[in-house]
C-alpha cells in the first residue's frame, strides 16, 4: 500500500544524527545509479532526478520551479518524491518534496561535519539568513549542542529576523570578524561572486559550503581553497557542475587530486592535524533524496507501529 508523507506529519520524529547515519549506511550499499532530466517551458523548469540503489530502492524527485508564482503569494517551487521498492518496483511513498529537500540539504553537510569539524567547535557561523540557513541551525545544533550561533546576511533586518526566530543566535555585522571567530563556517547564499575570502579563515577551521549550484555561483575564494583539505558529498555531481570546483579547476587554480574524497570513501573523511583547515563542498544529487526518503518512511513505519 502506498503511503502519502506530508510535511509536518512526516517531521515528527526524525533526528538529524539517526539522519547522517542513514546517509553513511546509503554509501555502504553498490554505488547509485543516477540521472537527471530538464524540460523547460519559457521561464519555468520540469526537473526529474531519479535513483536506484541496490538494496534501498529507486526514487524519482519531481519538481515544478515557477518564479512567477511569488508575485501571486504560491509557492515558487512544487513537487515530490516517489519511493519505488527494488524488490518488485511497487510504489512505497510519495514524499513531500520540501521535506525531503530540507532533511537532505542540511544532513548532507551535518555529516560531513561531524567527521571533518573539531569535536571542540563552539562557534558557529550561518552565512545566509534563508530558509536553509534556518535548517542549518536546527542541524548543527543537533550535533554540537554546546555551540554558540552567529548569522551574517547582506540584509541585516532578514539577519535579525533570523536571530528571533532562532532562539540564541546573534547578528553579525562584520563578515570578516565574524568568519575569523568562527570554529564552523557553514555559508548557503545564492551569490556568484566569492563572498568568503580564504585570507580570512584560522587554524582548525571547518568551512561547510551550500549555496552554489550553477557553474557561475562561488562563495569562496581560490585562497580558501588552496588553503583547505577539500572534500565533496559526490565527485559526479560537484566537480564539473559547479562553479565553486568547476571554475577553479578549469583555470588550473586546484588540481582534480586536490579534492580527498567524496562519501564512496567515507573513511577518509578526517583531520589529519587539529590545526588542518578543512572544506565540504554540499552538491546534492538523487541519490542523497533517495537515501533521505527511505530514512522518512522507515520512520514513518515505526510511528504506526
Amino acid at each position: 500500500m502506498t503511503v502519502t508523507i506530508p510535511f509536518d506529519q512526516g517531521e515528527v520524529g526524525l533526528d538529524w544524527l539517526a539522519l547522517t547515519d542513514a546517509i553513511a549506511a546509503g554509501h555502504d550499499l553498490p554505488k547509485a545509479q543516477v540521472e537527471d532530466v530538464f524540460m523547460y517551458g519559457g521561464p519555468n523548469t520540469l526537473l526529474n532526478r531519479s535513483a536506484w540503489v541496490d538494496g534501498l530502492g529507486m526514487a524519482v524527485k519531481c519538481a515544478t520551479i515557477f518564479p512567477k508564482n511569488k508575485s501571486h503569494d504560491l509557492p515558487m517551487v512544487n513537487g515530490a518524491v516517489n519511493l519505488f521498492s527494488d524488490v518488485d518496483g511497487q510504489l512505497e511513498a510519495i514524499v513531500d518534496f520540501h521535506l525531503v529537500t530540507k532533511w537532505k540539504t542540511a544532513g548532507d553537510s551535518l555529516l560531513a561535519a561531524r567527521r571533518l569539524a573539531r569535536p571542540d567547535s563552539r562557534n558557529i557561523l550561518i552565512v545566509g539568513a534563508g530558509t536553509v540557513g534556518r535548517s542549518l541551525w536546527q542541524a548543527y545544533s543537533a550535533a554540537f549542542p554546546d555551540a554558540q550561533f552567529t548569522v551574517w546576511n547582506r540584509s541585516p533586518d532578514a539577519a535579525e529576523a533570523f536571530a528571533r526566530a532562532c532562539a540564541g543566535v546573534q547578528v553579525a555585522l562584520d563578515l570578516k570578524f565574524a568568519v575569523q571567530a568562527a570554529d564552523i563556517i557553514t555559508s548557503a547564499t545564492m551569490t556568484t561572486d566569492p563572498i568568503i575570502q580564504g585570507a580570512w579563515l584560522q587554524p582548525g577551521q571547518h568551512v561547510d559550503l551550500i549555496g552554489a549550484y550553477r557553474p557561475d555561483m562561488r562563495e569562496v575564494d581560490d585562497a580558501a581553497l588552496t588553503r583547505s583539505s577539500i572534500f565533496v558529498d559526490s565527485f559526479e555531481t560537484t566537480m564539473n557542475h559547479i562553479g565553486e570546483l568547476k571554475i577553479p579547476l578549469s583555470q588550473r587554480v586546484i588540481d582534480a587530486e586536490h579534492v580527498i574524497a567524496d562519501y564512496y570513501t567515507l573513511n577518509a573523511f578526517k583531520r589529519s592535524t587539529p590545526d588542518e583547515i578543512t572544506l565540504f563542498k554540499n552538491g546534492g544529487g538523487a541519490h542523497l533524496d533517495l537515501m533521505i526518503s527511505r530514512y522518512i518512511l522507515d520512520v514513518w513505519k515505526e510511528k504506526q507501529l
